[in-house]
């Protein structure tokens, strides 16, 4: 912590070095956040952007009491809300025709999967369902606060998470079902 507040009083003081520095820093990690919530490398970009100017904009309001790190994934999880309904991708339709899937595996009974392979069936989700799913089982964010942070209401929020889920377990469970999509 102390190395972040250096940092952060420099930032503070008009430091480009520092700013870089911060933006190196947190960057690559905070560009896999903003991916989770996007469907293309390029939006999750343009959330990156915009998260970081907010972060500089607010770097002031940072009180010193948690993990930088934390505070900074809130702000760009923000960032990529806004950009969301900014762009009008809350969807909350069921799925993606089926020309746009691809399968993950035709080994049955057995689903080797990785990590990459989860995340990718999690961006597959329709964006509403994504959102919620991030926000919930990977951010951690309680259903009361998903839906004062979308506009929606609470058991739109639980419902909408369950959906994905449910979505997500049949992908993985049920044998010609489960789905990548590999075009982004």
């Amino acid at each position: 912590m102390t190395d972040d507040r250096q940092l952060i009083k420099s930032c503070l003081a008009g430091n480009a070095n520092a700013q870089h520095q911060l933006y190196q820093q947190y960057a690559s990690v905070m560009l896999g956040v903003c991916y989770r919530y996007t469907k293309s490398m390029e939006d999750a970009q343009d959330v990156l952007q915009e998260g970081f100017i907010n972060v500089f904009k607010n770097l002031a309001q940072f009180k010193m009491e948690g993990e930088l790190g934390a505070w900074i994934r809130r702000i760009m999880v923000n960032a990529a809300l806004n950009y969301l309904k900014r762009k009008k991708r809350y969807q909350y339709d069921m799925l993606l025709p089926e020309e746009h899937l691809h399968p993950v595996s035709d080994d049955d009974p057995i689903i080797q999967l990785n990590a990459k392979d989860v995340a990718m069936l999690i961006r597959q989700l329709p964006a509403g369902y994504q959102t919620i799913f991030n926000l919930h089982a990977v951010e951690g964010y309680p259903h009361v606060e998903i839906a004062q942070m979308m506009g929606i209401t609470e058991s739109t929020s639980r419902t909408q998470y369950m959906r994905a889920r449910k979505l997500l377990i049949d992908w993985l469970t049920k044998p010609g079902v489960k789905k990548l999509n590999h075009a982004g």
